[in-house]
């Protein structure tokens, strides 16, 4: 049975930024610090990974910020923090579901206080904004485009090869992984020398590191929409390869630390839960069996409070109830345990810290999509904390995101299981 008392006494106070001091101290020298959020849709996790992240930036030198969306929204975000615009147009300009992940009021806060920090630094020495992720399809293949014909003509039939196969799809990439299954043909042939031909003549710079990572984007996209439609781990699996890759090619890029925002589900260890056996990797694994000691993984939870998600895939968001955590979860024996008090736990060394660490715990994950009378039948990861983080920022009660817009209509592409259990 877990030990309450063990738990009060590794919990440090969090109240203020002041309070992040000693996760600083854990961070140290490492070269990668991945920060997750137990929902897509709460405001502290945004407000206090965002106040981490300006620690990060302006006492340890990190150099870019890695984000859980899709690179060519993303690129705006990072043109704009790096160039002296105002990022709101950025972010107000993101329009697949669910945006309100980060077109809402605290990423602006953020970006504006990063663009503000990059005014003062020349060129090189800014700090970037970029996405890691894989669903943009479409907008990096007409990005690659774009690109190739006004600085890479020679590979222009190349690159009109690919677009041609996948407008016979109709511009559908759910209907390109169904069709693909079913016959042979794909287009898997002509992404392949797409990106052999832009990796290859790309040139270095800013615009190089553009048309090169919507390249990869377009080739991870065409092996996640066909591993999809077949279940299984495969499709999570690509997705989170190529996050890890994508953050890789950015620390080479930038030549700096980085700070990654992305769901519990991808920054926790996967090894230190449920997905392991069901085959699944992720991306704070990967990072871990990459760098070693030069990853910090860092997860949040929360008891109680509201959330923003949809009922269902591409349905309106809105704000919810998160009802009080399940009986004998992580979450009811913190809320228990500290009695509603904030907490920063700082993961000590396997054979110095408290047992409670290392036991099997149901802990909470919610999705995009979400549906509170549910809960009782799902989202909870069984987890081992000690082993998942290497700190734990929780928040007793917590409120919704504010975002800056309503979801566009149009059919949403889903994600997979698990970040929207």
């Amino acid at each position: 049975m877990t030990d309450l008392e063990e738990m009060r006494r590794a919990a440090l106070p969090l109240m203020g930024p002041e309070d992040l001091g000693p996760l600083l101290e854990r961070v140290g020298e490492a070269t990668f610090v991945l920060i997750g959020e137990a929902s897509h849709g709460t405001h502290e996790f945004y407000a206090w990974r965002a106040e981490l992240t300006r620690r990060l930036i302006a006492e340890k030198g990190f150099g870019f910020v890695a984000v859980e969306g899709d690179w060519p929204d993303c690129r705006r975000v990072h043109h704009a923090v790096t160039t002296g615009a105002d990022p709101f147009d950025a972010l107000y300009a993101f329009e697949r579901w669910p945006t309100f992940m980060w077109a809402n009021e605290e990423v602006v806060d953020f970006c504006r206080w990063l663009r503000r920090w990059n005014a003062g630094r020349p060129p090189g020495e800014r700090c970037g904004f970029h996405g890691l992720d894989v669903y943009s399809l479409w907008d990096s293949l007409h990005a690659v485009r774009r690109y190739a014909a006004a600085h890479l003509p020679e590979q222009m039939e190349t690159v009109m090869e690919a677009l041609h196969c996948f407008e016979s799809y109709g511009h559908d990439a759910e209907r390109y992984g169904l069709e693909t299954r079913l016959v042979p043909d794909s287009c898997e042939d002509e992404v392949v020398s797409l990106l052999a031909a832009v990796a290859g003549t790309a040139p270095g710079g800013e615009g190089g590191l553009g048309v090169r990572q919507n390249a990869e984007v377009v080739a991870g996209a065409e092996r996640y929409y066909r591993a999809m439609v077949r279940g299984g781990p495969d499709s999570w699996n690509i997705r989170d390869v190529h996050m890890a890759d994508t953050l890789d090619r950015l620390a080479e890029f930038h030549g700096a630390r980085g700070v990654v925002w992305a769901h519990n589900t991808h920054v926790g260890d996967a090894r230190a839960t449920d997905m392991a056996a069901a085959g699944l990797t992720n991306l704070g694994q990967l990072a871990r069996e990459r760098h070693r000691e030069d990853v910090v993984l860092v997860g949040f939870g929360t008891h109680r409070g509201t959330v923003m998600a949809g009922e269902r895939w591409g349905a309106p968001h809105q704000s919810m109830p998160v009802p009080p955590a399940r009986s004998a979860s992580l979450e009811a024996l913190l809320h228990e345990a500290l009695g509603g008090r904030d907490a920063l736990f700082l993961v000590p060394p396997a054979g110095l810290r408290a047992e409670w660490y290392d036991e099997p715990m149901a802990h909470r994950a919610i999705g995009v999509v979400y549906r509170p009378q549910r809960e009782r039948w799902g989202n909870y990861v069984p987890t081992i904390v000690g082993r998942r983080y290497d700190a734990f920022l929780w928040v007793d009660e917590t409120t919704a995101v504010r975002p800056l817009h309503g979801e566009p209509a149009g059919d949403a592409e889903p994600e997979t299981f698990p970040t929207a259990m």
